[in-house]
């Protein structure tokens, strides 16, 4: 295999693919315990969720030695029109008893509350959620609700507060990993049938890529048992949707290089040697892109998105590490039959060019200047969408698709009692500034009541009712106005945390983040493609172009969730959609300019511009729907964070596709044309002619 380094042979060598093939088996036998039991290493409590060293955060560390900080409350709310009887008083007080007697219930069980208009009786049950997080709240809401449902008939039952929502996520996720999987690889295997039109070939990647996730999902657990890694539903949910998706994207570019290849090379193996030569460096860039712009996410002060960043990193390092080895090697194991029925043979013809990118190529190149422009502007017009987007945060009612058992139990508690019952403003001081502290706070505008404090081990613990629900911007301006007043009380050392606390401190940090990893992660992806193409315009381009298409993408989403009936999007949202589009955008950009720059040394930087967005642009566009389709399987689930996230990329990922990387980027190529280079030797090799001189249908890729 002259003419290709050792490395590229490798997994493709006659007596090597075996050799590669065997050490995969190996692997995932290895993988194969390991892998099952990720789910079962999630952290899904509330610490590992917050920002690390926010207030709030601080307060429930300070408060373990009055309970678990892992203790979350479930309100229970009963509800009798007419009023609540007799009957149902003592009904409920032997409920409450059973109630105690529950797993993981440590502390008594407060209750039953009767509220001013005698129509409803409220319950707080302190559950333990321990390690097990959402999975023990979930099943101690069964518990509540089979003990409730002994009670007299016309007395209405709900289960809300923290514990009830915790509850009804705990439901939203059940079962993630599985929907995620099957759904994702539903949506590979229709896009890689239509993209191949083979019985056959899609089972490949798909394979590969299924091979990725479950070897990634082994070494995560590996990482989160021993080296304290935090995984959680969110991030291990979008591991399934990233290695899929990414992961096929790598072996698309793989396969149509090696298809390719294939026409002009006789051994199949000196072919695929060929291929990786020539695309492995694109793929390896790209994947190396992608981790780095994954691992800024550890810059996060939010738990829960520092924690993504290393779980996807390792992701994507095993799907390039299975798209580089494992996919050559069966894909040579095969033969060319598996392309059947389209077979390309030796010294068969390629019809690349005349394709319908190289037609739109072609098109292009008539006036690149005036494309470029109109395009910019019509992303520019598009973006606006995004003065649209109320990216504050989720109450807890616009959390959910569709209307939950906690949503409607929390209508009820603000119908009869104060809005923040049950969800209090916890503060925590030194013991013998208690009676200062709870002064200052009492008198706060916005708290209704603060309880007797409660002392050990030299502090204090009270807790205040709020008058606002703690979803609520009235009840964020409560927690601020509290830890004015608890602040100024001299030598107390007092914090304010709680649930308004939380989504306060949550919304603050998620902004912080924002200005941060932004720029950090642009540095890295421009620093990357400098390296890469060995110029500086071109990666300016490149990141302003990604820059242009992730404010379209999310200004056409924020439209897409008001027409869907989204009230607002999370406080991470424009961040993860950054990333995602950023990092995986920059994979197109990678695949396409990569293959300008090798042509252009042959043909110049204009002619190489019609060759790469003629030989690319079919992959590109089933890479992107590919992407886009894996991403769009979160949009399933009923969880509103999750559903935008897969909208926003699902639909940025289209347009970066379809319109940025083939138009956008191919116009500005060849208007630029060779000053793309600078400041590289490239830069002053002046184009041999023009850039659509050659006729329709002679191919310049024969030629080469």
């Amino acid at each position: 295999m002259r003419g290709v380094g050792r490395l590229a042979a490798l997994p493709c060598g006659k007596v090597s693919k075996w050799i590669v093939l065997a050490l995969w088996i190996v692997a995932i036998g290895v993988s194969f315990s390991p892998a099952g039991k990720l789910t079962g290493a999630q952290e899904n409590d509330a610490v590992s969720w917050l920002p690390g060293k926010a207030e709030s955060t601080e307060v429930l560390k300070a408060t373990q030695q009055f309970s678990s900080p892992d203790e979350i409350p479930a309100v229970l709310v009963y509800e009798r029109s007419s009023g609540i009887t007799p009957a149902d008083q003592q009904a409920v007080a032997r409920q409450v008893a059973q109630y105690g007697d529950l797993q993981d219930v440590d502390r008594e069980v407060i209750g039953p509350i009767p509220s001013e208009d005698r129509k409803a009786l409220q319950v707080l049950v302190p559950i333990n959620a321990g390690s097990g997080g959402w999975e023990t709240i979930g099943a101690r809401a069964d518990d509540i609700r089979r003990i409730a449902a002994d009670r007299p008939d016309g007395l209405s039952f709900h289960v809300t507060g923290p514990g009830g929502f915790a509850a009804d996520s705990q439901e939203a996720f059940a079962g993630i990993d599985g929907k995620l999987l099957y759904s994702a690889a539903a949506v590979v295997i229709v896009i890689l049938l239509l993209t191949y039109r083979s019985p056959v070939l899609w089972l490949l990647p798909l394979l590969s890529a299924g091979v990725a996730l479950f070897a990634a999902q082994a070494v995560i657990y590996v990482l989160a048992t021993r080296a304290d890694l935090t995984v959680n539903a969110q991030s291990a949910g979008i591991l399934t949707v990233l290695v899929f998706g990414a992961g096929t994207d790598y072996a698309l570019l793989l396969i149509a290089r090696y298809r390719e290849e294939l026409r002009k090379h006789q051994d199949r193996h000196e072919a695929m040697a060929f291929a990786l030569h020539r695309s492995g460096p694109a793929i390896f860039a790209s994947g190396s892109t992608v981790v780095a712009g994954m691992l800024c996410l550890l810059f996060a002060s939010m738990n829960s998105t520092r924690g993504l960043g290393p779980v996807a990193a390792v992701g994507i390092v095993i799907a390039v590490l299975a798209m580089l080895t494992l996919l050559p090697a069966l894909l040579v194991i095969c033969g060319r039959w598996v392309f059947w029925p389209l077979r390309p043979t030796y010294g068969s013809d390629d019809h690349t060019e005349t394709s319908v990118w190289g037609r739109i190529g072609r098109r292009i190149a008539v006036r690149p200047r005036l494309t470029w422009i109109t395009t910019s502007v019509l992303l520019g017009i598009a973006a606006l969408g995004v003065l649209t987007l109320d990216a504050n945060g989720l109450s807890n009612e616009e959390s959910f698709v569709g209307t939950p058992d906690s949503v409607v139990g929390e209508k009820t508690v603000a119908a009869h009692f104060p809005a923040g019952a049950g969800n209090p403003l916890v503060v925590v001081s030194k013991a013998d500034k208690a009676a200062e502290v709870r002064t200052a706070m009492s008198s706060t505008q916005g708290i209704a009541a603060v309880a007797e404090p409660r002392v050990a081990g030299g502090l204090a613990y009270l807790e205040g009712t709020m008058t606002d629900a703690v979803d609520t911007q009235a009840a964020k301006d409560t927690v601020d106005r509290v830890r004015t007043s608890v602040h100024a009380v001299p030598d107390a050392d007092a914090l304010a945390g709680g649930g308004a606390a939380i989504l306060l401190d949550t919304q603050r940090a998620s902004a912080h983040d924002n200005k941060l990893i932004i720029p950090v992660v642009l540095a890295v992806v421009l620093a990357i493609l400098a390296l890469l193409l060995r110029a500086l315009v071109a990666p300016v381009m490149l990141v302003t172009t990604v820059v242009l298409s992730f404010g379209a993408a999310l200004g056409i989403s924020s439209l897409v969730f008001k027409a869907l009936g989204f009230e607002g999007a999370d406080t991470s949202l424009p961040l993860f959609v950054f990333v995602f589009l950023v990092a995986l955008g920059i994979d197109y950009n990678i695949f396409l300019m990569t293959r300008v720059h090798e042509e252009a040394k042959t043909h110049g930087t204009r002619r190489g511009a019609l060759i790469g967005v003629a030989a690319t642009g079919g992959v590109i566009t089933s890479a992107g729907l590919v992407l886009a389709g894996t991403f769009a399987v979160l949009a399933t689930l009923p969880v509103v964070a999750f559903a935008e996230i897969g909208i926003a990329v699902a639909l940025g990922v289209l347009l970066d596709t379809i319109v940025v990387r083939a138009v956008l980027v191919t116009a500005l190529n060849l208007d630029i044309g060779r000053h793309l280079w600078w400041p590289s030797r490239l830069a002053r090799q002046r184009d041999p002619g023009p850039a659509d001189s050659l006729p329709e249908g002679e191919s310049t890729l024969t030629r080469t």
